[in-house]
């Protein structure tokens, strides 16, 4: 009589303990954040759906338990619990309490990835790519000739690497005029603008950046960091005008440009002035590098707090285990906080210096956002400098945010509360 009572105990206690979810925390407990992201798109991708914890353990995953999945967590170390439904249910119920500052978002598909970047980059030249490849998070490479055939529209979520969308070569000129990949750079822009039926590398361009709006209007989602941002814009308040001086384009630069630029048609930035000088490193005020007064030990940005409940997507986008985030240097670096449009959300900014690091938007069906500066764990990247070794950097705070904008999409079937 006493086995058998003691046998029912023991079966009813392995019920009870057996896991029917697998948590992801997403705080200091984490032994790789970035890996971390890379598992919930996996899971993603195997027609799983996922609970986005927002501000619960930094952003933790609840996932439905499967032992493939918890294989795959070991697998890519990345660090989970196992629940049982009391367990589960218990969080959920916490999470859904009116007076705590958190919300569970359902991901459903994983958004098929787009990375605009020329074919002849390295991986390490962004850090978007650098983070995907390190995170397996599968994307496809399409530049210019892609866009103008119309691919976009195929994808959920393009990304724009570091690209100067002015036709100006990224202002390279005055350091690396007579550098080898310089002037292959030029040679390949120039065959490609021929090849599509542009007379100027500006107007193939402009051409690529009115379709990614198009794209982006439709109801895609587009990341884009460092000189990817305010090129863009500036490519966009230029239409019509040309802003290239000879050793750009063979001829000279409108001079009333900066009285015809557009701000209307940018997504971001509003009455910036125009950098005329080409030997500059620079296309515009936009950029803070030159202004602020900072170096990298007191360089940090402060990411905002938001609504879980009210405003879930500015929460998706800025779940992160640290609030403090420490700076890094672009070509943009950063955006100077006046010249922001009053519509645009700013996500995260470094108050003493007057600028913002991290913005958002919408336009149209889709959304935007903008990350200013190069590398999260690179403080001052240079040209030719050794990639960047993700396997040092795996609880990156920094690398998290763009992470943060590649879920993001899983949810967009979530409305905004009003």
């Amino acid at each position: 009589m006493k086995k058998t009572l003691f046998l029912v105990l023991f079966l009813s206690c392995a019920l009870i303990g057996r896991a029917s979810s697998i948590l992801i925390p997403m705080d200091d407990k984490q032994s790789n954040h970035l890996k971390a992201y890379g598992l919930a798109y996996w899971v993603l991708k195997q027609e799983v759906s996922i609970q986005w914890l927002l501000n619960y353990k930094g952003g933790s995953f609840l996932i439905p338990y499967a032992q493939s999945i918890e294989s795959e967590c070991r697998i890519r170390n990345v660090s989970y619990e196992l629940l049982a439904d009391v367990q589960a249910s218990t969080i959920l119920s916490q999470i859904a309490e009116p007076e705590t500052n958190m919300d569970a978002v359902k991901l459903d598909k994983a958004p098929k990835m787009a990375v605009y970047s020329p074919k002849n980059k390295l991986p390490w030249d962004d850090a978007v790519t650098m983070v995907l490849t390190y995170a397996e998070i599968p994307y496809d490479l399409i530049y210019d000739e892609e866009v103008i055939k119309g691919v976009l529209p195929t994808y959920d979520w393009l990304h724009l690497h570091h690209e100067d969308f002015t036709g100006q070569y990224g202002r390279f000129y005055a350091a690396y005029q007579n550098a080898a990949w310089y002037q292959n750079d030029v040679q390949q822009n120039e065959q490609t603008a021929a090849k599509l039926g542009f007379k100027k590398v500006s107007e193939l361009k402009l051409a690529v950046a009115t379709a990614i709006k198009n794209f982006t209007v439709g109801g895609g989602f587009l990341f884009a960091m460092c000189s990817g941002t305010d090129s863009y814009d500036i490519a966009l308040a230029a239409a019509g005008v040309d802003i290239c001086e000879s050793m750009f384009d063979g001829d000279r630069a409108d001079p009333n440009a900066q009285s015809k630029l557009n701000f209307q048609n940018t997504f971001a930035f509003k009455n910036f002035k125009l950098d005329n000088n080409p030997y500059n490193y620079e296309f515009s005020d936009i950029d803070n590098t030159n202004s602020r007064n900072l170096n990298e030990q007191n360089d940090y940005f402060t990411l905002f707090d938001f609504s879980a409940k009210w405003d879930p997507v500015p929460s998706m986008l800025t779940q992160n285990h640290e609030k403090v985030i420490k700076g890094f240097m672009g070509q943009t670096t950063a955006f100077k906080k006046s010249l922001v449009k009053p519509d645009v959300l700013v996500l995260g900014e470094t108050t003493s210096a007057s600028e913002v690091r991290y913005i958002h938007g919408e336009i149209g069906k889709g959304t935007w956002t903008f990350y200013g500066g190069h590398d999260p764990e690179d403080y001052q990247h240079l040209v030719s400098d050794p990639p960047t070794d993700l396997n040092l950097h795996p609880n990156s705070p920094g690398y998290r945010l763009i992470l943060n904008n590649v879920l993001f999409p899983a949810a967009k079937k979530k409305k905004q509360k009003t």
